[in-house]
């Protein structure tokens, strides 16, 4: 198992963000990129809200950072670590358009793009976008079919009942030759759509013992990523046992990549906690990359 980073700032959730973040900016998120970036961490993520209605906010945080320019910004101050949308959502956009503007965040990374991808579920913000909420999940993996078709191809070309290209070209495209994604949601048929047509699978919401079950079950293909968050924001200084457990509750469920959300005090104190889980990880046999990018 490898860990990544929920990259704080940038979403703001109720009750799980830290009370440094409200006044943090780019150049805090850019210092703790850059420290997980030498410290062999996995990912990066960025998460996809246009509009948040307020009454909805109250639940669901308003703070969202744009994960194009965030991304690309993050991308000049790093190195190897990936980067991530977890997750874009497929009904707000063109499979083209993302695969021009995330082929491009491939090519400036040096190839570093893994594209989260989710069918949606605020109906206001579909309806604000001018976007289908009905047929969204038949919409969405005609989508996934046609971005597959279309990231790394200079002339992309699909033939669907939603979505019909050819003869164009995009370019800049992908750099690497199949860009991994992964596949948000919580039900059996998320986990059926992520086997089918993605990378890998990022619930949320689900028990442990829901999660294990479900991917016990599942008959998933050779380098397949279970993404599964810690649950809790993880002390790995003041409270280090505890964080042990979170991260071997979330390998027992069958986690390839644990999605850790790390409580600080500032900035500074956020890179210190990612040194301490570094050390609290390589303890336990978890997989970090070294500054050479060979793995620890």
């Amino acid at each position: 198992m490898r860990i990544g980073i929920v990259t704080p700032v940038v979403v703001q959730l109720p009750g799980v963000h830290s009370e440094w973040e409200r006044s943090a900016g780019i150049e805090e998120i850019g210092l703790i990129a850059e420290a997980a970036d030498r410290l062999g961490y996995h990912h990066l993520t960025c998460s996809e809200h246009v509009a948040i209605p307020a009454p909805v906010a109250e639940e669901r945080g308003g703070t969202y950072w744009d994960p194009l320019a965030t991304l690309g910004y993050l991308a000049a101050r790093t190195r190897r670590i990936r980067l991530a949308t977890q997750v874009l959502v497929l009904g707000y956009h063109h499979p083209l358009a993302v695969a021009k503007r995330y082929g491009t965040l491939d090519r400036i990374s040096g190839g570093r793009l893994t594209l989260g991808l989710g069918v949606g579920s605020l109906k206001e913000e579909f309806e604000l976008l001018g976007a289908s909420f009905e047929g969204r999940g038949p919409r969405a993996d005609e989508a996934i079919a046609a971005l597959r078709a279309a990231l790394s191809q200079r002339e992309p070309e699909f033939h669907g009942e939603f979505y019909d290209f050819s003869g164009f070209v995009v370019e800049p495209h992908a750099r690497q030759e199949r860009v991994p994604m992964w596949i948000g949601g919580r039900t059996a048929r998320s986990l059926r759509r992520a086997v089918t047509y993605g990378d890998g699978w990022v619930p949320f919401g689900l028990p442990f013992d829901r999660l294990s079950e479900m991917v016990g079950e599942a008959d998933l293909p050779a380098g397949f990523e279970v993404v599964l968050a810690t649950g809790r924001a993880l002390d790995p200084i003041g409270a280090p046992d505890i964080a042990a457990r979170a991260l071997e509750r979330v390998r027992d469920a069958g986690a390839t990549v644990a999605g850790v959300t790390i409580a600080a005090a500032s900035a500074e104190n956020y890179v210190e906690q990612l040194q301490a889980l570094r050390d609290l990880g390589i303890g336990m046999g978890i997989s970090f990359g070294t500054q050479d990018g060979s793995a620890e």
